[in-house]
């Protein structure tokens, strides 16, 4: 950990200098407070950093929020151990990839399952209390509820240090969460632009709390927040059938974890109440569980929280990009991808070049950064990985 400003407090050991020009302007901001903290896993982002834990007092930035508001993890440990499961891996593997939609505007073709019918009527009845149509912003956002989507987002069934069977996945609000923030930003934007307020990123605009703007921000922000985590449930419940089907054996539950890492609420931090933004950051209070995945084809943890005041009670979500997906393309090969991959089933397709683990950080260097914001309870390998293109 160190004071890289005033107001920025870093826990990365990787850190390029492009990221840290935009954390440490992010800082400056008049309403950060107390500081600014720097998740070890920390990598450019629109406005603010990725990897930030942002507490402001009196406004918000919706970029700071994420765009893709709600994104997080769900694991569910099993019953079974490795040698409970079939040798035949590709089974399960395209099993899962039928029952759940996979890439980009991906969507269901028709609502069947009756949780997934519960969960539309939680959703609708939540929009209408929030006051607003989610059809306006993505006219299928119901269904894309229990679609994964692209780029990081993945579905694993993995195995811990005592190969027991841990499913595992990575997804957010999909559309309809990405137009919210969108719109979002814009408006604050727009505010900004009429007060005459001077930014030093237009995409630091915020919306000051009692505005109709900030209200109107919130409803909709905890609304995708809530999206996200039912839209993990979902696939859950959809990768557990397979599972299921695949061993032959129901499916217990022993133990389940679902948390958001693009989100914002209200917090007390050095005695005051602020809104703590974590914009790729999972929460992180003395002995909580959370998730912390790795990058394709590397390990993921499940870790307790530390409680770690100067952090704000928070830890990173990931690995943390060091190239771009276009840098990525460009510099790695299908060949050096597969090695990566080796022993684990998947899809080979040069869609997933810009996804190779060594278009990340270390995460065991991550995991070594967060020494002092979670312990880890357990260290998860990937057998099955399923993605979107």
């Amino acid at each position: 950990m160190e004071h890289l400003s005033e107001k920025l407090i870093n826990w990365a050991s990787i850190l390029d200098p492009g990221t840290r020009a935009q954390a440490e302007l992010t800082a400056t901001m008049p309403f950060i407070h107390p500081h600014l903290a720097l998740m070890p896993d920390a990598h450019l982002g629109k406005g603010a950093t990725v990897g930030s834990v942002i507490p402001t007092l009196g406004a918000i930035m919706p970029a700071a929020v994420g765009v893709d508001i709600g994104c997080g993890m769900v694991a569910v440990r099993t019953q079974f151990v490795a040698a409970d499961l079939p040798e035949d891996r590709s089974t399960v593997r395209k099993a899962i990839a039928r029952a759940v939609p996979l890439s980009a505007g991906a969507r269901n073709r028709s609502i069947t399952r009756e949780h997934t019918q519960e969960r539309l009527s939680e959703l609708r009845d939540r929009a209408d209390d929030a006051g607003f149509d989610p059809g306006s912003y993505v006219r299928v956002w119901d269904l894309q509820l229990g679609t994964l989507g692209s780029g990081n987002h993945f579905l694993e069934v993995t195995l811990d240090e005592a190969d027991r069977v841990w499913l595992f996945l990575h997804s957010g609000s999909r559309g309809v969460g990405n137009k919210i923030a969108q719109h979002h930003i814009g408006v604050a934007q727009q505010v900004c632009i009429d007060a005459g307020v001077d930014l030093p990123d237009r995409d630091l605009a915020y919306l000051s709390e009692g505005s109709v703007e900030f209200d109107a921000y919130i409803r909709q922000m905890q609304w995708a927040q809530h999206y996200a985590l039912l839209n993990r449930e979902e696939m859950m419940d959809r990768m557990v059938a397979c599972l299921q089907d695949w061993v032959g054996t129901e499916v217990q539950r022993l133990e389940e974890i679902n948390c958001h890492h693009n989100y914002t609420e209200p917090e007390e931090h050095y005695g005051e109440l602020v809104w703590l933004s974590r914009k790729g950051a999972i929460s992180a209070r003395a002995g909580e569980p959370g998730l912390i995945p790795g990058s394709m084809g590397t390990a993921s943890y499940v870790v307790a929280g530390l409680g770690n005041p100067v952090a704000l009670m928070s830890a990173p979500h990931g690995a943390g990009r060091v190239y771009s997906r276009n840098k990525a393309r460009k510099t790695f090969t299908v060949e050096q991808l597969a090695e990566a991959m080796a022993g684990i089933e998947y899809e080979h397709s040069a869609a997933f070049l810009d996804e190779i683990p060594a278009a990340y950080k270390d995460i065991d260097q991550v995991m070594a950064d967060a020494a002092d914001l979670v312990q880890i309870r357990h260290t998860l390998r990937q057998i099955v990985n399923v993605k979107g293109t």
